[in-house]
C-alpha cells in the first residue's frame, strides 16, 4: 500500500464522530465516513506499517444495515451520514460507541441508564445556516449546503428531511429570487462577490420565524423587494423577523459588521419547559427544541434535591439550563465567555421573572474563583473541546457534593471525567440523549459525586 493508491475494502467498525476503522492485514485503515458492511473505494492519504488514513471516494455496495430510504441528497450533503440506518439501529450504535469510550478510558462502576431517542427523528431542526454558491463551476446560483468533501460546491437541499416545509420554501424561493436579480455570490478564494449566507430560525413552540440574509458590502442593494417576496410566501409560521446582515470578515462564518432589521424585530421567542427565551440571530440555542426539553429534564433528574441550594451553571450560553434548574434553587450563577450570550441570558432571566439568576461574562477557568457564594451543585455544559485542565482543577476544588456534566462530545468528556476522578470524584450515573438524529453526534449527561462526602 502506498500514498495515492486506490483501494477497495469492506467497512468494519464505526467509531464515534463519523469515522470508521477497518483491519487490512496488519494495518488499521482509518476513514472519515463509512457504515459497517459497506464496500467502498478509497484513496490512501497517509500510510505506515501499522496504519493508513484514507479518503472515501465511492460507496460501491450498500451495507445490509442500510434499510431506510434516505433523502435525495444523501451521499452529497455531508450532514446526515447515517440517515440510511433505522433509527433504533442509530441509537444502539451511538450507545455502544459512548460505552466503548468510557471503557477505553477505564471509567467504570457507574449506573448506565441507556440512550433516549429524540421525540422526533425528522423535521426537528429549528435553525439552518445555508451558503450561497454554485453546484458546478460557472453554474447557476445555488443556496444550500457544502457538498461532502468539497469546499466550493453548494447543493440546494430542498429534499432535506431534518427541516419542515417553511424552511424549504424560504430556501428555494430565496434561490429563485436572487437568480433573477442577478447578484453575484461571495467567493472565498478571492473575497469578491455579494451574497454569502442565509440563516433561518424557527420557534417550534411559538411558531415564530426569522430569516437573515448575510452579504458583503460590495453591492448597494435594497433588500425591500426580497423582504416583500418573503412576506408573500405561504408559510405556516409567523415571519416576525427579516434581517440583512453585512459581513466583510474574510472567514467563511456568519459574522456581522452591521445589522439591518428590514421587517419586524431582531429576535424571535422560543419556549422550553414552561420558560420563554429571546433568541437573536447569533444566540446559541439547542437546534432540537423538543430534544432539548428531554436533555434538560435528564439533567434536572440527576440533580435531585436542590431545594434552597446555590447552583453554578458553567459554560452557560444563553442561560437555558441554569434558568430551567432555578425553580427550587436559592441562587444560580452562570459563567460564559461570549458576552452577547451573557446579555441574552440576563435578559431571558428578567423575561421569566428569575431575579435569583445572575449571568457573568468571563473565562470559566479565570472567573469561577471570583464568585462570592460557594456552590452546592455545579453544572457544566462545555463546547466540543471540553473543559480546560485548569478549569477541571478549579471546579473540583470547590468540593461540591455533586457535579452534573452535559457533554456534546464524549471524546473530550471521558478525558475530563478522568481529570475529575483524579481530584476525588466518581462517576455515578450516565445517560445519553440523541439530540441529533441521523448524524454521528450524541449528548451525554453524567452525575459525579465526591468520594469522601
Amino acid at each position: 500500500m502506498k500514498k495515492r493508491e486506490i483501494i477497495e475494502f469492506e467497512v468494519d467498525k464505526m467509531e464515534f464522530g463519523g469515522t470508521s476503522c477497518t483491519k487490512m492485514g496488519k494495518r488499521d485503515i482509518h476513514m472519515k465516513g463509512g457504515i459497517t458492511g459497506q464496500k467502498v473505494k478509497a484513496s490512501v492519504k497517509k500510510v505506515n506499517s501499522k496504519k493508513a488514513e484514507v479518503k472515501l471516494m465511492e460507496v460501491l455496495e450498500k451495507s445490509p444495515l442500510e434499510t431506510e430510504e434516505p433523502c435525495k441528497h444523501f451521499g452529497q450533503c455531508g450532514g446526515c451520514t447515517i440517515l440510511s440506518l433505522p433509527y433504533e439501529k442509530q441509537l444502539e450504535l451511538k450507545k455502544q460507541q459512548v460505552l466503548e469510550l468510557f471503557e477505553s478510558h477505564d471509567i467504570k462502576d457507574f449506573e448506565f441508564l441507556g440512550i433516549e431517542g429524540s421525540p422526533s427523528n425528522k423535521l426537528y431542526r429549528n435553525k439552518m445556516e445555508f451558503t450561497f454558491g454554485d453546484e458546478i463551476k460557472a453554474g447557476p446560483l445555488t443556496v444550500g449546503m457544502h457538498k461532502k468533501g468539497k469546499y466550493l460546491d453548494i447543493v440546494t437541499v430542498d429534499g432535506c428531511m431534518l427541516i419542515d416545509q417553511d424552511f424549504i420554501k424560504i430556501l428555494t424561493s430565496t434561490e429563485s429570487f436572487f437568480r433573477e436579480e442577478g447578484l453575484p455570490y461571495y467567493r472565498g478564494n478571492n473575497h469578491l462577490g455579494y451574497l454569502r449566507h442565509l440563516v433561518i430560525r424557527k420557534g417550534i413552540k411559538t411558531n415564530e420565524m426569522m430569516v437573515m440574509v448575510v452579504t458583503s458590502s460590495q453591492e448597494d442593494y435594497d433588500m425591500t423587494k426580497y423582504k416583500d417576496m418573503l412576506l408573500g410566501l405561504d408559510l405556516e409560521a409567523d415571519l416576525v423577523s427579516v434581517i440583512h446582515c453585512i459581513n466583510d470578515n474574510l472567514a467563511d462564518a456568519v459574522k456581522c459588521d452591521e445589522l439591518k432589521v428590514i421587517h419586524g424585530r431582531d429576535h424571535i421567542y422560543e419556549e422550553l419547559l414552561g420558560l420563554r427565551f429571546k433568541i437573536s440571530p447569533f444566540s446559541f440555542f439547542q437546534t432540537n427544541t423538543l430534544g432539548a426539553e428531554r436533555l434538560y429534564s435528564i439533567a434536572r433528574d440527576f440533580v435531585g434535591d436542590y431545594n434552597d441550594k446555590v447552583l453554578y451553571d458553567l459554560y452557560s450560553g444563553t442561560g437555558t439550563i441554569g434558568q430551567i434548574l432555578s425553580e427550587k434553587a436559592r441562587k444560580v450563577y452562570g459563567i460564559e465567555i461570549v458576552e452577547e450570550a451573557v446579555v441574552a441570558a440576563n435578559e431571558n432571566a428578567k423575561l421569566n421573572g428569575l431575579t435569583h439568576c445572575e449571568f457573568i461574562a468571563g473565562d470559566v477557568a479565570k472567573t469561577v474563583n471570583s464568585l462570592k457564594e460557594r456552590p452546592d451543585i455545579i453544572i457544566v455544559d462545555p463546547p466540543r473541546p471540553g473543559i480546560h485542565k485548569d478549569a477541571v482543577r478549579d471546579i473540583a476544588r470547590f468540593g461540591t457534593d455533586e457535579i452534573i456534566y452535559i457533554s456534546c462530545n464524549p471524546k473530550t468528556l471521558v478525558v475530563d471525567l478522568q481529570g475529575f476522578e483524579s481530584y476525588g470524584y466518581k462517576v455515578e450515573k450516565v445517560k445519553c440523549m440523541d439530540m441529533f438524529p441521523n448524524t454521528p453526534h450524541v449528548e451525554t449527561v453524567c452525575l459525579l459525586s465526591r468520594k469522601d462526602k
